[in-house]
């Protein structure tokens, strides 16, 4: 594809906040990208979508299918549908010749990612997954380092994820994403495939071999509900004011905090205190239920080991309920080793020093990345990550040479066949060949 300088023009499909997060380039650089028109089920986000980018009536589509029937009249998709519509959605855009930025997870299953990736490799559309934390400075500058050989062979990787006690229970206990069967991604599918990309992605495409994986649903359960609880926390519970999971404290306290993730179609609507009140008290819904009297059925914590074809093993910890949201990595090589947490900015580089007294044989790096990014709540930008991928994306669509950080679809099978391969050695209690 020859280069070219006019803007990408772009059709946003699901029009959520992580795609208005990414077209937001749109109205930042207009030389860059250009928003040509949106297909959502929800009237609300349509029309909030059209008066942002100025869309016309004959630019608004009420479905995919609708937008489908107008064949390529743009150059890319930003496909922001939920998990289970994204095979769905971007096969027929891989038909149409369409370039894709598709949200994670891409697949919800084995099948479906197997199936997108044949499809890109028939079509002249190219699919860029947005694993986000790929462009993070701070797993940038790892990366870097890594390929620049300062610590030598990898010997093992080690990350975590904690995921926060009011991020945990309003999206995975009460939100969109608490029982398998309505959500259809796993706790770990949807919050740490960027973990598992980030591995993948640091072992330069050596494949993983081995898979095994623990967890369960072991704290947000009736056993650890308090004493004479109620069901609704604004509406029969004595025990809601002193308790750390209170749909007031954590939800209508913060103005609406991940009211995305439980009432997404009122996002564009009446978001005053009132009406969010009103929300929690509705007995129909899940958002101010007591966290420990629902239906949920996802882990709330879960331990993933790979094998991969060097001998490298790789540990990931994910644990929901945590006091303090966090991303850890500890990479150790041959020659030194890397350690840092993500949310802080900094890590460490580790080097031997044979030469000095027992005690101070190691020499400790320390870099630090400026101020901490905004990573924690619903707006979070993965650490400055989300104003940086689309730029990539750009690069990709206009045939210019991409990042050391994209995502490409090709390039990101393997973090989602290690998680597809962890849930199912966690749910049979055995080590998985991906062979």
């Amino acid at each position: 594809m020859e280069t070219s300088k006019a803007p990408v023009s772009a059709v946003i499909l699901g029009a959520g906040h992580r795609s208005h997060c990414y077209a937001e380039l749109a109205l930042k650089r207009p030389d860059l990208l250009k928003i040509v028109g949106v297909a959502d089920l929800n009237p609300d986000r349509i029309a909030y979508t059209a008066k942002r980018f100025q869309l016309k009536p004959e630019q608004c589509f009420a479905s995919a299918e609708e937008f489908y029937r107008k064949g390529r009249i743009a150059d890319a998709v930003i496909n922001g549908t939920g998990d289970p519509q994204h095979v769905p959605t971007t096969l027929p855009l891989l038909e149409l010749g369409y370039d894709v930025l598709l949200e994670k997870p891409f697949a919800i299953n084995e099948t479906e990612g197997e199936a997108l990736a044949a499809a890109a490799a028939k079509s002249s559309g190219k699919v860029m997954i947005c694993h986000v934390l790929r462009y993070a400075p701070f797993y940038v500058e790892i990366k870097k380092r890594l390929l620049a050989g300062e610590i030598g062979d990898i010997f093992s990787i080690t990350t975590s994820e904690h995921v926060s006690y009011h991020h945990y229970s309003s999206v995975f206990v009460r939100g969109r994403w608490h029982r398998l069967e309505e959500g259809k991604s796993t706790f770990l599918m949807q919050k740490c495939c960027h973990d598992l990309d980030l591995i993948s992605w640091f072992m330069s495409g050596i494949a993983p071999v081995r898979v095994s994986s623990l967890g369960s649903l072991n704290y947000f359960n009736a056993a650890h509900a308090p004493e004479k609880s109620g069901t609704h926390c604004l509406v029969n519970c004595p025990c809601e004011k002193d308790c750390l999971y209170s749909a007031r404290k954590l939800i209508l306290d913060h103005d609406g905090l991940w009211l995305d993730y439980l009432a997404p179609e009122l996002v564009y609507r009446d978001r005053s205190r009132p009406a969010v009140e009103a929300v929690l008290r509705d007995t129909s819904r899940n958002c101010g239920r007591c966290v420990f009297k629902m239906d949920n059925d996802l882990v709330d914590r879960q331990h993933v080991t790979i094998e991969f074809a060097s001998g490298v093993l790789a540990t990931h910890e994910l644990v929901g309920g945590t006091s303090r949201p966090m991303r850890k990595i500890h990479i150790i090589g041959s020659k030194g080793e890397i350690m840092g947490i993500f949310d802080d900015q900094k890590f460490t580089v580790t080097r031997p020093r044979p030469e000095a007294p027992i005690g101070q044989e190691y020499d400790i790096e320390e870099i630090d990345l400026g101020p901490k990014g905004d990573v924690s709540g619903a707006t979070a930008s993965h650490g400055g990550a989300d104003d940086i991928l689309p730029y990539d994306f750009i690069s990709l669509v206009r045939g210019e040479t991409p990042s050391i950080s994209c995502t490409i679809l090709e390039d990101s099978l393997n973090g989602h066949r290690i998680g597809f391969a962890a849930d199912r050695a966690m749910r049979e209690r055995r080590v998985i060949d991906l062979n």
